[in-house]
């Protein structure tokens, strides 16, 4: 049982992110490093592992890297979180007090993380990448904390450009006193940061003021911004953002147990698309939104990509974790293209399907977890 869970784990680690999670071959009960060229490929395969109390993903995370061979040999096993003792035996440990949010240079000959939370939670760290648990810091640290804060979200969003968005600075959700609460949109802004990933530094900042403009009155707002990618001419930056609504109708909500106030009262109905910032690249000004006729669910994800640049130069991005979407923005006008809407329900024949995660692969084809 423990080692098919694990093979599923390491296909769907190596296709989806091509950065995630220790290995090693068995076959002797040894760990074996085969000799390579230096011009081998690496595959990272990076996984988080549970804390001393047992908490999944806040122990840290740890890489082991594989050949191309490697991960096209059915028979190849993977102990990521082999123990001797209370020791991992396997891989290298990454700098990151919690799950790492791990991307990897196309050719595979380098890792790059801002790690989550903790008290170095919004450094970035680069590693050289030698095969099995060889990985080695390279450059110096870059604090983005400043900017990002402890916990940011950030991608690889082009070969050798990172981008790092974080939400915050929120209003409360009301105004006035007990009883005659009044309700306001929290608004707040998004910040956001490029990074040169090949001479480690921060390039240029940037800060959104959200606005939802008309459908503000109705209760709806942002509360998180992720998965920034670019398009193919590197002039746009696409944002994800995860949109909720407050029952402009309600009042304030409370703790059921201790009735402390918490926020305000909100609603799961929506009439509003998924909705995508644009901003302009790399002066990350001129914001505007864009919404998705084709759906109504969010596209900001969880510890996962949701948008991918595709072969054709448009933006591929799907509902993710919770939706059957995969929806397009266009690469002539930078707006979604309405008339494009992949279904997972309709292509599987079945109904209640969600994507977990997925990656585009090329020419149009994709893997959908």
């Amino acid at each position: 049982m423990k080692k098919n869970l694990f093979k599923i784990a390491l296909l769907s680690t190596a296709v989806v992110a091509l950065t995630l999670g220790g290995c090693s071959n068995d076959n002797d009960g040894e760990t074996t490093v085969p000799p390579v060229e230096n011009d081998t490929r690496w595959i990272s395969l990076t996984g988080s592992f549970p804390d001393a109390n047992g908490t999944a993903g806040n122990g840290g995370t740890r890489a082991y890297a594989i050949t191309e061979e490697n991960a096209a040999n059915p028979d190849y096993e993977v102990d990521l979180f082999k123990l001797n003792g209370a020791e991992y035996t396997e891989g290298f440990a990454l700098k990151s007090s919690r799950t790492a949010r791990v991307q990897a240079s196309a050719n595979g000959k380098f890792l790059y993380n801002i790690q989550y939370t903790g008290t170095e939670g919004g450094v970035f760290n680069k590693y050289s990448v030698s095969g099995a648990g060889q990985y080695e810091e390279v450059g110096f640290e870059l604090n983005t904390a400043t900017i990002l804060g402890t916990a940011p979200r950030w991608v690889k969003a082009a070969e050798g450009v990172g981008v790092g968005v974080y939400y915050g600075e929120a209003l409360p959700a009301f105004t006035g006193t007990a009883p005659n609460y009044v309700y306001q949109n929290p608004k707040g802004t998004i910040k956001i940061a490029n990074i040169d990933l090949n001479n480690t530094a921060i390039t240029n900042t940037g800060i959104i003021n959200v606005d939802l403009g008309e459908y503000e009155a109705q209760g709806y707002y942002i509360s998180r911004a992720d998965v920034p990618v670019l398009n193919q001419a590197k002039t746009k930056l696409y944002i994800g953002v995860n949109v909720k609504r407050h029952d402009v109708n309600g009042t304030v909500s409370t703790n059921a147990t201790t009735g402390e106030i918490t926020g305000w009262e909100t609603t799961d109905e929506r009439n509003i698309g998924t909705v995508t910032y644009v901003v302009d690249y790399p002066s990350l000004r001129n914001a505007k939104i864009i919404i998705s006729d084709k759906s109504k669910i969010n596209n900001h994800g969880y510890r996962t990509m949701t948008q991918h640049l595709g072969t054709d130069g448009n933006i591929y991005q799907a509902t993710a974790t919770s939706g059957p979407d995969i929806l397009r923005i266009s690469k002539t006008t930078d707006e979604y293209d309405q008339n494009y809407h992949f279904n997972l329900d309709t292509a599987l024949g079945m109904t209640g399907t969600s994507i977990k995660a997925w990656r585009y692969i090329s020419n149009g084809l994709g893997v959908v977890l």
